[in-house]
This record gives structure tokens, C-alpha cells and sequence, in this order.
């Protein structure tokens, strides 16, 4: 109980000697500000980098995964790359439909290859569009919903109909206040009646994710052949048989293209756990940097802090010989200094964290980065500058509960 009533205490005066030396107050806790605020900056953004990444690029939904030729999930390495494209052959459509008749454990089974092109209708063009050639469900795997009109079918793809369904750019640019289903536009100088419209994705990193068309993939080979970097999209029955069905499917290609047991997969499978790691594997190293900044920065400001408490023993010391003369302990005067440099730098660490959150509300404003301040940022920010002070404020604490009381008695004021 005593020990409590301590330590209410020695935080009353550590509030005391705050609001008395206000600007003195804030100097000292400068260094702590800046590394805290740059700290949780940096949390702010890998965090809201990391959700952003999780929601828009990495998310294939419960279950789902990709086959492609290769990807790159590291440094670029240009003998790699040669190697891989010698080693790893083209998917095909004969696979694909192999797959398709051989998986058991698949629920969805799609099929895609990708472009960029150029779009006409009257005297407008778009260029750079994003020119997506799939099977009919592909609006499935891929999550894209409808605005207006529909998707194509599978019989559409057989047939090899060239019917399109466009992104909102492609709509706002053609079709600002016209409804474009029925009409027709040049995809790559082929005329492709207009049947639907997507709902908006928005922007991944400020690039717009509305600038496509989707084509039937039989449509889309017919424009460029059937081997142009094809990829297979796939959803497991049940999330709980993801391992199982994607070892199914590797199983079902290794035997189709008779490798040996012995010898690696020529092709990739990749889920969107496998991009995030790759994903936190670079904010990662990022992360790393920040903390040796701001270990620069804590140290800085930690050696402040205690040149001020030292400063503060020194005014005080006539105080603390009163609090001894009437019974004060040691432990009660290294408590309350130790408290009172605790305080100064939470108070420091607690007001980079409201800089921190007011940046990262203007920058969400304001830019295309996605900053997100988590919970735990809070706890680390205040709990991580409350150490400091602690750690850098035992020499004076240790200073101060030493000292005679005769000898503080006889201190000047």
C-alpha cells in the first residue's frame, strides 16, 4: 500500500516539475519526439503498405492460388531470368484442360494471358490499356463485379465472340454519359461489342486498376496466339485443403510434362501468403533501417534526458535533503526521479505518436500512400520513450538518493 501511495506521489511531482519548466520540458523531449514520430511513421506506413498490398494485390480470396511459367519474389537477377525461360516452358491450353478434367480437390479453374494495347471508339483512343483475354469465370477468380450489363459466357469464349468487358476508365473516356453496353469499340483494331461493365477497384500505389478490357481467351488467341504467357487461377474446395489441392496440382503437371522425381518444378505456384511474405520480407529490411535511425535518434535524446535530470538533482538538492530529514528514503528519492525522466519521455513518446497520426491522416489525404497507424504503435511508441528516460535517468536517480542530508540541507537555493 505504501509502496502505491510512492509512487502516486513521486508521479504528482513529476507532473509538477513538467508543468513548471514547460519550455525546458520541451527541449529536453525534442530527440524523443522526432525518433518516436519517425518511428511510428515508418510502422504507419509499412503497416498501411502491408493491408493495402493484403486487400488489393495479394488477395486471390480463401483458397485461391496461381500457376504461372515464373515470378520473380527477390532481386531481379537477368541470368535468372534467361535461365527460367529456358528451363520453364510456356503453359499450354492442353494443360489446362488436363488440369481441369484431372483436379479433384478444385472447385474453380480459370485461365488467362494479359497485354497492353490500344482502345478506339469514334475519334477517341485510350492507350495503355490492360487487355485481359480469360475464360468465363475469370470474373470470379479474379473478384471483379458487375456494374452494368454482364460478363461473357462460356459458350461466348467457344464461339470465339469478340464481346468485351470494360473497366471504369475505359467507360468514363468512351461513354462519359452514354451507356456502353451495345456498343462497339476497336480493341486493337478489331471491333468488340461492349456487354458490361466492371465496379470500380480504384488505385494500387496511385495507379489506376479501371484502365482493362476483358476479351474470351479464344478471342484473345485468335489476336495473339495461344502461347503469350498464359496463367491458371484456382480455388480449392475448402480453404482447409489448400496444401492438399495445390500438391494435387503440381503432382498432375509434373506428370504430365514427365519429370523425374529427382528434379525441381519448371513453373511456379504461388498464393497470396507466398507475395506477402515476399512483400514483408522487403518492408522488412525497410523496418530495419528506420530502427538503426532511430536508436541514433533515442540515444541523442536519452542523453538529454539525463543531462536535464542531472541539471534538476542539482536545483533540487536542497528539496531532497528536506524530503530525507523527514524520512524519505532512498528508494523513495531514486522512485521519484526515476518516475519523473519516465514521464518527461512518455509524455515526448505520446506526442510523436499524435504527430505520427496526424501525418498519416493528411498524407491519406493527401497522397496515394496508405498510411495506417496500429494499435500496438500507441503502447510501443509511449512504452519504448518511457524506457529510454527510464534506462538514461538511474544515474541520477542514483545521484540524487545518495546524497547526505546534512550536506543537501546546506545547499544553496
Amino acid at each position: 500500500m505504501h509502496s502505491s501511495a510512492s509512487l502516486a506521489e513521486s508521479f504528482k511531482l513529476a507532473m509538477d516539475s513538467l508543468r513548471s519548466a514547460k519550455l525546458r520540458s520541451f527541449l529536453t523531449l525534442l530527440g524523443i519526439i522526432l525518433s518516436t514520430t519517425t518511428l511510428i511513421s515508418v510502422m504507419a506506413i509499412i503497416h498501411g503498405m502491408n493491408i493495402y498490398v493484403a486487400e488489393k494485390i495479394a488477395d486471390m480470396g480463401a483458397g485461391g492460388f496461381v500457376v504461372v511459367r515464373f515470378a520473380f519474389l527477390g532481386d531481379w537477377d537477368p541470368k535468372k531470368f534467361l535461365e527460367l525461360q529456358k528451363k520453364n516452358p510456356e503453359l499450354s491450353i492442353e494443360e489446362y484442360d488436363f488440369l481441369r478434367q484431372k483436379a479433384s480437390l478444385i472447385s474453380e479453374i480459370g485461365m488467362e494471358s494479359e497485354t497492353s494495347g490500344t482502345l478506339t471508339y469514334k475519334a477517341f483512343h485510350q492507350e495503355q490499356v490492360s487487355i485481359k483475354g480469360g475464360t468465363a469465370n475469370m470474373n470470379i477468380l479474379d473478384n471483379v463485379q458487375v456494374q452494368a450489363g454482364r460478363y461473357f459466357s462460356e459458350g461466348e469464349d467457344q464461339n470465339h465472340r469478340q464481346v468485351a468487358f470494360i473497366g471504369t476508365d475505359v467507360k468514363d473516356k468512351f461513354f462519359p454519359d452514354t451507356d456502353p453496353v451495345g456498343k462497339v469499340i476497336d480493341v486493337e483494331g478489331r471491333p468488340f461489342e461492349v456487354i458490361g461493365v466492371a465496379k470500380r477497384l480504384g488505385n494500387v500505389f496511385g495507379q489506376s486498376q479501371d484502365n482493362f478490357v476483358h476479351i474470351p481467351i479464344h478471342s484473345f488467341f485468335k489476336m495473339h496466339g495461344s502461347r503469350h504467357w498464359l496463367s491458371y487461377s484456382l480455388i480449392a474446395k475448402d480453404p482447409s485443403v489448400l496444401e492438399s489441392a495445390m500438391d494435387e496440382v503440381k503432382s498432375l503437371i509434373r506428370a504430365r510434362r514427365h519429370l523425374p522425381p529427382g528434379q525441381g518444378d519448371n513453373f511456379m505456384v504461388l498464393t497470396s501468403d507466398s507475395i506477402m511474405k515476399f512483400w514483408e520480407s522487403l518492408t522488412g529490411a525497410i523496418a530495419a533501417t528506420a530502427i538503426a535511425v532511430v536508436s541514433v535518434f533515442m540515444v541523442v535524446g536519452g542523453v538529454v534526458v539525463m543531462n536535464i535530470m542531472l541539471a534538476v538533482v542539482t536545483e533540487r538538492t536542497r528539496e531532497i535533503g528536506v524530503r530525507k530529514s523527514l524520512g524519505a528514503r532512498k528508494i523513495d528519492i531514486l522512485r521519484q526521479f526515476l518516475v519523473e525522466a519516465a514521464v518527461l519521455s512518455g509524455c515526448g513518446g505520446l506526442i510523436g505518436v499524435t504527430i505520427s497520426w496526424l501525418m498519416a491522416i493528411v498524407v491519406r489525404m493527401a497522397t496515394p500512400v496508405p498510411m495506417a497507424l496500429p494499435t500496438s504503435s500507441i503502447f510501443i511508441g509511449v512504452g519504448l520513450s518511457s524506457a529510454v528516460g527510464i534506462f538514461f535517468g538511474i544515474y541520477p536517480a542514483q545521484k540524487a538518493a545518495r546524497l547526505d542530508p546534512i550536506e543537501a540541507l546546506r545547499a544553496e537555493k
